[in-house]
């Protein structure tokens, strides 16, 4: 594992919204409640996780990988090129 450029910090408070939003859904399921509320929350909850990945994602773009590109070693930059194209394959595979 690399050695972490950038912080995540801020995406914490996104976290702990969706462990709240989590905690609801449990709620819901405990209560019995209509099946269509129950999805609606969990797409919600999914949104929010794609909105804390994307933050992620670009920061590692913007920081990790524009320093790697910026630097002289081409292993280093090659490993980060390599290491954007799987990180898009294995994306394409969950959608």
């Amino acid at each position: 594992m690399a050695k972490q450029l950038t912080t995540h910090e801020e995406q914490l408070v996104f976290l702990r919204k969706i462990e709240g939003q989590i905690r609801g859904i449990q709620k819901m399921i405990e209560e019995k409640r209509y099946c269509v509320d129950i999805i609606t929350q969990i797409h919600s909850v999914i949104g929010a996780l794609y909105k804390v990945e994307n933050e992620v994602f670009k920061k590692h773009i913007e920081g990790c990988v524009v320093h790697a590109l910026k630097g002289k070693s081409e292993t280093e930059k090659q490993k980060k090129i390599n290491e954007i194209i799987e990180l898009i394959s294995r994306f394409r595979k969950i959608a």
